[in-house]
C-alpha cells in the first residue's frame, strides 16, 4: 500500500473505536476514500479492531457492496435481463464501453468509470436501462450514451 492511502486508512482508524461491530462501517469509508478495500488496509483494520484477517477478509468478499479490486468513482450498471436484452441491452453495454474506451466491462484507466453488466435492476417496464451510481437511466438508446457519460465525467461537472 502506498504511504498516502496507508496515512488515509490510518487516519479513518483514528475517529474509530476498538469494537468489532464498526467493522463495517470502516471498510465502507476506507473503500469510499480508495475506491477499493486494499489487502494492506484490511490487514491495519484487523490489527486495530483485533479479529482475525481471515474474518475482516470474509466480511470484505461477503458483500457484494465492497471490492477488492480498485473501482471507478462512477459505477455503472447495465441491465441485461430479459426485457432489456429483447431491447438491445448488449448494444448499449457495448456502445458504452466504446465510448469509456473499453473492451469489455470493467474499470477505465482514470478509475472514473466501473461498468458491469448485471442480470436484473427491476425496472423491466423502462428497459432497457443502466445504473449510475444511484441514478437510473431508463429507455436508452445509443445516441443517448454519451450524453448520459457525460454528466458524471469531471470536465462536464466543472462546467
Amino acid at each position: 500500500m502506498a504511504v498516502d492511502t496507508e496515512k488515509r486508512v490510518q487516519e479513518i482508524l483514528s475517529h474509530w473505536e476498538e469494537q468489532r461491530e464498526n467493522l463495517i462501517p470502516i471498510l465502507q469509508e476506507v473503500q469510499a476514500e480508495c475506491f477499493h478495500l486494499p489487502q494492506s488496509a484490511l490487514r491495519l483494520i484487523s490489527g486495530k479492531l483485533a479479529i482475525p484477517l481471515k474474518d475482516v477478509f470474509h466480511v470484505a468478499t461477503f458483500y457484494d457492496c465492497f471490492t477488492l479490486e480498485p473501482r471507478g468513482k462512477h459505477l455503472i450498471q447495465v441491465c441485461l435481463g430479459t426485457a432489456c436484452h429483447v431491447r438491445g441491452g448488449e448494444r448499449m453495454l457495448e456502445k458504452i464501453c466504446h465510448e469509456l474506451q473499453l473492451g469489455s466491462p470493467g474499470t477505465s484507466n482514470d478509475y472514473e468509470f466501473t461498468v458491469r453488466a448485471v442480470r436484473c435492476l427491476g425496472c423491466c417496464g423502462l428497459a432497457p436501462v443502466m445504473r449510475v451510481d444511484h441514478d437510473t437511466h431508463a429507455h436508452l438508446a445509443q445516441g443517448k450514451i454519451r450524453g448520459i457519460l457525460n454528466r458524471y465525467r469531471p470536465a462536464h461537472k466543472a462546467a
